[in-house]
């Protein structure tokens, strides 16, 4: 479709034969998003705003097209089986209020049959949205913008009340278990708690899943106790809502909504998920991520464009690094925005996959390994070496190397070099039910993207996988 089509402004479709504000389900990833649709002469257009310019797309109404109500669950809600830039199928859309719903219908019906009203309008429904949200933790590094920045015209939709999961699964009770041994975790007016539990209830429950899904559950913890990333993901159509529910909460803006549907719908992901990143001098961060194997130029295009991604690209085409395992990104409300790529290094056995891995740090910028945490890691080697690299549009913020299966011996060594705390890692594995660790990653921050509440430079940081929540009673 040329982008002249969308060239409408909501003025020039005045007098409308209705409009008002109403949610709309994506079509690629079915995120839904709040637009103000306007219905005018067999057409039904949706825009960001009720003043904007140039439409976001549009659904035709021809003698073939079906509306009915969908309403369920005291949730209003009607369909449309049509016809939209992209092709035929069915659009699911949310009024505020259930007497909207009959209205919308009604008007819809008499556009297809041809007898619009012309500009007359139905009487007025709630045009103004609901404006609620959820205030973000205050001391988080991904702050909302500065309370004297013009708000932008688009309208946050209101926040949806996320249903609690119920009794908690074994994976869930760890989850907590695990919370109680981080020491800033314990103080109940914690900002950083909240932050924590928000996510938490983002989740999807365990009763949504069906036989052969799961829901895998990660955690890292730096050797100092003083860094934590959460990770969950699973189905997409389970999680894609409530993940984007949990970002418009803690204030994540549009754009980056836009980014996820754009990046969704060039991958296609049978399974997403959300992380949060924590630290105690109370840094909070959260985004998505794709744990699938996609191919690295893919990967790429979820990043912002820059002298990164360029040095990123050679370097994989150079060293033959055509997948990824993983890409993902920050939901920051201000930039520069981050994105993550892991990799698994190809080679035919460790030693090549280090060489690599160091060639790595030096071709991007990154000072080289302290030699103490190398020869370590060579006395105790296991193949499947990976990289972690996380870049913004203005430079290189993060680089990993991520070692599969790490003995305790090794985890052991590695801690103590970074003077980290050996008991406090213990009793965090115990929480977990002493699984040993998935990964240990050797990894540097350049500085100035700590933003005084995370480690800048070399630091050494411990992954776990839980064992994943499958369908059950």
């Amino acid at each position: 479709m040329a982008d002249k089509q969308l060239q409408v402004s909501v003025a020039s479709l005045q007098p409308a034969d209705k409009d008002g504000w109403c949610t709309k389900q994506g079509g690629s990833i079915k995120t839904w998003k709040r637009r103000w649709f306007v219905l005018k002469e067999k057409r039904l257009w949706y825009f960001k705003g009720r003043s904007d310019t140039e439409a976001m797309g549009f659904i035709d109404l021809e003698p073939t097209s079906q509306v009915k109500d969908e309403s369920e669950k005291k949730k209003p809600m009607f369909s449309i089986s049509a016809r939209g830039p992209k092709g035929h199928r069915v659009f699911l859309i949310k009024p505020d209020t259930q007497p909207e719903v009959p209205e919308w219908i009604e008007a819809i019906k008499r556009n297809i049959s041809g007898k619009e009203a012309h500009g007359t309008n139905l009487p007025p429904t709630s045009n103004t949205p609901n404006q609620t949200t959820t205030t973000p933790p205050s001391n988080t590094t991904t702050t909302t913008p500065p309370s004297n920045t013009t708000p932008p015209v688009t309208v946050i939709p209101p926040v949806v009340k996320i249903e609690p999961a119920g009794p908690l699964s074994d994976s869930r009770a760890k989850l907590n278990a695990a919370k109680s041994t981080i020491p800033f975790l314990q103080d109940p007016e914690s900002k950083v708690l909240e932050f924590w539990q928000i996510w938490c209830e983002s989740i999807p429950p365990r009763s949504e899943l069906v036989a052969g899904q799961a829901i895998d559950f990660l955690i890292s913890v730096s050797a100092e106790m003083e860094k934590l990333t959460w990770r969950t993901c699973g189905p997409q159509n389970l999680f894609i809502q409530k993940m984007v529910d949990f970002f418009w909460n803690v204030g994540a803006p549009e754009s980056e909504i836009d980014k996820l549907n754009d990046v969704g719908a060039l991958i296609n992901p049978i399974k997403i998920g959300s992380w949060i990143d924590m630290s105690g001098k109370g840094g909070m961060d959260g985004g998505w991520y794709f744990p699938v194997d996609i191919a690295t130029k893919l990967a790429i295009e979820a990043a912002d464009s820059g002298d990164p991604t360029k040095k990123v690209t050679e370097w994989c085409e150079t060293h033959n690094v055509a997948q990824c395992y993983s890409v993902g990104r920050d939901m920051g409300a201000a930039p520069p925005r981050q994105t993550e790529m892991r990799m698994r290094l190809p080679g035919g056995d460790f030693t090549a996959q280090l060489t690599l891995a160091i060639d790595a740090f030096a071709t991007f910028g990154f000072p080289p390994l302290p030699e103490q945490a190398l020869s370590s890691i060579r006395a105790s080697p296991t193949e499947g070496l990976c990289l972690s690299i996380i870049t913004a549009s203005d430079g290189f913020v993060r680089l990993g190397m991520l070692c599969p299966r790490p003995s305790r011996e090794l985890v052991g060594h590695l801690v103590e070099q970074v003077n980290g705390k050996p008991d406090g890692i213990a009793r965090l594995e115990a929480a977990l039910g002493n699984a040993p660790p998935s990964f240990i990653e050797l990894q540097y921050l350049m500085k100035g993207f700590g933003y005084s509440v995370y480690k800048e430079g070399f630091d050494v940081v411990i992954h776990w996988s839980i064992t994943p929540e499958e369908s059950g009673p």
